[in-house]
């Protein structure tokens, strides 16, 4: 049975400038077994109401700005899956949207792991302003899923506060305070404390600092949902304080 992962997919630039996680991933994929589908809860599609993509050939979105014009050519034609789509939004009580592209947080990191576009793809929209909860439903709704080979995934990241990046910041530069907070979070991970994870806001050290917002930790609580045993697939920080790790649930 396949895991549910958690992937902080980093910069856009992730795509033409893999680091370390780059090959994190592309190692992870192979020691996988094959996915049949995936299914991605991205940071990059907040809506009101849940919604699943059943787009049967989605676009390549680059919502981003002021990027190099080699990551604006690069495209992902991965095809939707609009059965699974509707097998999805049947469990969670969905609505589907038939128009949605992959936006960056899902072609990626996919672009990372499964390079050759060849398995289909299915997002699942990140009603943000209903907090971790929601995503430990929605997670626990389609575990069983992965028994199918169908990779679920979470992708955001693991501390997200673009403007105290430093963008000169070396390759061993990491900020005290989002180190910390990273460390709470595998602590208590790694203690399967999920009343505390719900709680981070109050509970975490520097939580606020990391996370102004919460969308971008939300699909950590989806993979949480979706699977089982917590494991460390990697770790590390670029730009000083943009945490880089990838987990796994099996």
């Amino acid at each position: 049975m396949l895991p549910s992962l958690f992937i902080s997919h980093g910069s856009p630039m992730l795509a033409l400038q893999p680091g370390a996680s780059g090959p994190a991933l592309a190692a992870l994929a192979r020691a996988l077994p094959r996915p049949k589908a995936i299914v991605v809860v991205s940071a990059h599609w907040e809506s009101r109401e849940l919604l699943v993509m059943s787009n049967p050939q989605p676009q390549t979105w680059h919502d981003f700005h002021g990027f190099p014009p080699a990551l604006y050519a690069v495209q992902y034609p991965a095809p939707g899956a609009p059965e699974l789509a509707r097998r999805v939004a049947e469990r969670l009580g969905a609505r589907l949207d038939p128009q949605r592209p992959f936006d960056h947080g899902a072609w990626v990191p996919l672009s990372l792991m499964y390079p050759e576009a060849e398995i289909p793809v299915v997002q699942v929209s990140l009603p943000s302003q209903a907090g971790p909860d929601l995503q430990l439903k929605v997670g626990r709704a389609l575990s069983t899923l992965r028994e199918e080979g169908i990779l679920l995934v979470g992708s955001g990241s693991i501390t997200h506060n673009l403007g105290e990046l430093d963008w000169h910041a070396g390759p061993d530069a990491v900020e005290p305070w989002a180190l910390a907070f990273r460390d709470w979070v595998v602590d208590r991970l790694s203690a399967a404390d999920e009343a505390a994870l719900v709680d981070y806001r109050r509970q975490a050290p520097f939580a606020v600092r990391n996370h102004p917002s919460d969308e971008h930790l939300l699909p950590l609580f989806f993979a949480m949902g979706a699977g089982g045993r917590f494991g460390i697939v990697h770790q590390g920080f670029t730009l000083g304080a943009l945490g880089m790790d990838i987990y796994r649930f099996d």
